[in-house]
């Protein structure tokens, strides 16, 4: 089976958006202010940008809250060659936990994860066609510790269902996740040491 190159994919769908002089809407999925640091930067050339903070993983209110904040402070602090807006979604525990629950014994990064990205790229999909963006998008492809062939084939799939364009990607490379790191250096932004749940926090602790 060959490997997918998804930042090939994501090049040839901007230089066609660059040869088009057209600029669409993307609805950005983010998990954090410090992973769509570099996301946004890099895209904000191509698209209007409206950062969708959908994150019901996490475990505790004030872990949310500052999280939330950061990234709103971030998209405030930022200048983009076209300007980027920002939507938070419902943080719904409860969805996450129904979820989870069944699959609390799966390792971290298996398929209590899928489930989890499965369950926000939805949100954001649903989102995208509600609001009728253009193209939707995730920023989880930045880290090197997500699955990001999982990732897309869940955009993809989600992309015939809701009739809204799926942009591929693999931000991570050509030193996007490095970027992202200078880049929470640069706006002092908080760093957390888990993904969000209680399963990732153990999991770091180990």
């Amino acid at each position: 089976m060959n490997k997918i190159n998804y930042q090939k994919i994501l090049d040839v769908t901007l230089e066609q958006l660059k040869m088009s002089q057209r600029v669409p809407t993307l609805l950005l999925h983010s998990c954090c202010a410090p992973c769509s640091s570099y996301v946004i930067a890099y895209l904000s050339d191509y698209f209007y940008i409206t950062v969708f903070y959908y994150n019901p993983n996490i475990d505790e209110t004030e872990e949310y809250v500052k999280r939330a904040k950061e990234q709103k402070d971030l998209i405030d602090k930022m200048s983009t060659k076209y300007p980027v807006k920002f939507i938070e979604g419902a943080y719904d525990t409860e969805v996450y936990t129904e979820m989870a629950s069944p699959l609390a014994a799966e390792k971290e990064g298996g398929s209590r994860c899928f489930l989890c990205y499965q369950m926000r790229l939805q949100k954001t999909a649903e989102t995208a066609e509600r609001l009728k963006f253009d193209y939707f998008a995730t920023t989880l492809t930045i880290s090197p510790l997500k699955n990001v062939n999982k990732l897309n084939e869940i955009g993809e799939k989600l992309q015939e269902v809701y009739g809204i364009a799926y942009l591929c990607s693999d931000f991570k490379k050509r030193e996007g996740y490095k970027r992202s790191t200078e880049l929470s250096r640069t706006y002092n932004l908080y760093r957390q040491d888990y993904c969000g749940c209680s399963y990732s926090k153990q999991h770091s602790k180990n």
